[in-house]
């Protein structure tokens, strides 16, 4: 997946800016792979999901906090990254 960015404001009001490194479904629900690093190799990496319903024109993407849904997309990530010249830690 060719790196794209995605902007959101935070519930501070303040603008954040991501870097999506990869994107995923399961069970039918849209998973990104974001980085709060841009241009640096050692940034943190959040797995969001998407909310938004079938209707609504732009995704609405929230940070996964559930811990079995986060390892469950994690696993995936993993898989899909190995090989990649990208190392992912929990």
């Amino acid at each position: 997946m060719e790196n794209n960015n995605i902007s959101f404001l935070s519930e501070d009001g303040e603008n954040i800016e991501l870097n999506i490194i990869e994107e995923t479904k399961l069970n039918g629900v849209s998973y990104i792979l974001v980085t709060d690093s841009i241009e640096d190799e050692n940034g943190e990496c959040y797995i969001m999901k998407d909310i938004s319903a079938k209707e609504d024109e732009e995704a609405n993407f929230i940070f996964v906090e559930d811990d079995k849904e986060l390892n469950a997309v994690f696993e995936i990530f993993e898989k899909m990254m190995n090989g990649e010249d990208v190392e992912i830690t929990r």
